[in-house]
């Protein structure tokens, strides 16, 4: 009863709850008659194509034509899927960020369930072998430490190597809207949340985005892509996912405020993680007294077994009512949330969290893609004044993301 009564509240400041109720945003049409129409849902545009072939889908959880999953919906129409790989949180979704997902069959169909989170992060000659073709369906958000993209340049490649095509039903990127925060340029910043020469935020649909990396030259040889373009859609149209894209992004909201708080991973800032408002709080033990939100996360199987500060009382932001038009209206992530709390932190020397074992670059600098960043924060410069040093890369970015734009 709480919980209903917490979506029915969220329901009402407009929050859309995607584990309780999902409204089509302005444009999009559950039926798929009129409006925002994915790339899964268009399949008389590609099912004749894949009739007659070995098919291996790409797909988690996100992966829905309608409201079922591709995998159920593309064999009741006659799809020979022989194989599906799953990305980070497996198959189902079901996996806590960062941990190994093992090999499995599928319970409902008996298909092989290949993790690409686990033993090998792309898939192998063998397990291509008997595969004519490949079906990328995940739904992405637009970051660049969400290692969708990652999944899918490992897929690209090992299409390129293989000889094999790979057809990409695409999706809308709900924080398309947004190209911000510093390029990471030197390969030293590269970690398994961030492999491409990006911003933070890209501004680009995975159809979108597997024409950058082909272009780019970010495979040895080009992979041969074929994309089903999402209908009726433009990166300023808001977009509510139908379904959460993995376990801690399970509201709108926190889809919305990713970009800006999954910053404060590489902080000593608890981001939500260990409750079930994730990305949508801010919080730690040494900020008591100066703020009055307070929570305490707990180990939660399949979201966040080891939270930050498991088991202490954090205190801090409440963003479950934050305005998230006032985003699209500045179309910038919000660096004021952690100018603040880097501010009200009185442990300023422990703010930014090191490096793990071995490594000589901090966590943030990895996530941020850069340690220009933490530098700035830490010398007190001002918010415009920072957002003036990313301009160039992001100008420069801009135009090279230009080209390769299937949406106005």
């Amino acid at each position: 009863m709480k919980r209903l009564a917490a979506c029915l509240l969220l329901a009402l400041v407009a929050v859309s709850h995607i584990n309780c109720a999902i409204q089509a945003s302005p444009g999009q049409s559950p039926s798929g008659k009129s409006g925002i129409i994915t790339g899964a849902d268009q399949t008389e545009k590609y099912l004749p194509y894949l009739k007659g072939k070995r098919i291996a889908l790409v797909a988690n959880q996100s992966s829905i034509i309608g409201g079922t999953s591709s995998v159920d919906s593309l064999l009741s129409l006659g799809v020979n899927i022989v194989k599906v790989f799953g990305p980070e949180h497996g198959f189902r979704g079901n996996a806590s960020n960062g941990a190994v997902v093992g090999d499995e069959k599928d319970a409902k169909t008996g298909i092989p369930i290949i993790s690409l989170y686990g033993r090998n992060e792309k898939p192998t000659k063998e397990q291509l072998a008997d595969v004519d073709l490949l079906v990328f369906d995940i739904q992405d958000v637009g970051c660049r430490y969400y290692t969708n993209i990652n999944t899918l340049e490992h897929v690209m490649q090992a299409c390129a190597e293989n000889d094999k095509e790979l057809l990409i039903l695409d999706r809308p990127n709900p924080n398309g809207y947004v190209v911000d925060g510093p390029v990471m340029t030197e390969d030293k910043f590269k970690s398994a949340i961030g492999i491409h020469y990006t911003p933070m935020t890209h501004g680009m649909t995975i159809g979108e985005f597997a024409q950058y990396l082909n272009g780019e030259g970010y495979l040895k040889k080009p992979c041969n892509i074929k994309v089903i373009k999402v209908a009726n859609y433009n990166h300023d149209m808001p977009y509510v996912l139908p379904v959460k894209p993995s376990p801690n992004l399970n509201t709108q909201q926190a889809v919305m405020l990713f970009p800006s708080l999954c910053m404060f991973e590489g902080t000593a800032i608890n981001e939500g993680r260990g409750t079930y408002m994730p990305f949508t709080i801010l919080g730690a033990p040494a900020l008591k007294g100066q703020y009055s939100f307070s929570y305490k996360p707990v180990s939660i199987p399949g979201m966040s077994e080891s939270p930050r500060h498991k088991d202490s009382v954090c205190y801090g932001l409440d963003l479950r009512n934050y305005d998230i038009s006032q985003l699209r209206k500045s179309r910038q992530i919000d660096l004021k949330l952690l100018i603040e709390l880097y501010n009200a932190y009185p442990d300023k020397a422990h703010f930014f969290m090191p490096g793990r074992a071995g490594q000589d670059i901090s966590t943030f600098d990895l996530r941020i893609g850069t340690d220009q960043l933490r530098k700035q924060i830490i010398a007190g410069v001002p918010e415009a004044e920072i957002r003036k040093s990313w301009e160039p890369g992001l100008q420069q970015f801009k135009a090279i993301r230009a080209k390769y734009l299937l949406y106005p």
